[in-house]
């Protein structure tokens, strides 16, 4: 489980959907600031976000790590 791979997989994931770090912290229910660190790998999404990430983008959590 590589930070910046899981980080730049979901920074793919919010640009294919039209998203931009604000809209995407909104929908989840954090900042946009807080996605950037996950972005950049500073440190992983809690639980909570991976799984309404995995909703809102169609995918698996496994595929999100």
């Amino acid at each position: 489980m590589d930070l910046l791979s899981i980080g730049n997989f979901i920074a793919q994931l919010r640009k294919q959907n039209g998203l931009t770090q604000e809209q995407l912290g909104e929908q989840i229910g954090v900042t946009n600031k807080t996605v950037s660190r996950w972005e950049t790998g500073v440190y992983m999404p809690p639980a909570d976000a991976l799984m309404k990430m995995s909703e809102l983008f169609g995918v698996t959590v496994n595929e999100l790590l």
